[in-house]
């Protein structure tokens, strides 16, 4: 799962927020700030607990705020063994 997450979510500990909740989950992947003051979270990991995530993103107890969640569902594509901030 690929989110793309809008809103004043860069500089406010967003990335960590989110890593800490994948992590909890059982889930791999990374959450990245993008240059147009986005930041995409690549999830793998149980459907259901990538719908989780997805969930806690669009939740309201995010650092900073969140205006909108877009995303995008595809096959995992392996090779990651972690959750990382970028």
């Amino acid at each position: 799962m690929t989110a793309w997450v809008h809103g004043a979510v860069q500089g406010v500990g967003f990335r960590w927020w989110t890593r800490g909740r994948a992590l909890e989950l059982g889930l791999v992947g990374s959450a990245t700030n993008l240059s147009d003051g986005r930041v995409q979270v690549v999830a793998e990991g149980p459907k259901d607990a990538c719908a989780e995530l997805l969930a806690r993103l669009r939740g309201g107890e995010t650092p900073g705020r969140v205006d909108h969640v877009a995303e995008l569902w595809a096959e995992p594509k392996g090779g990651l063994t972690d959750f990382v901030e970028r």
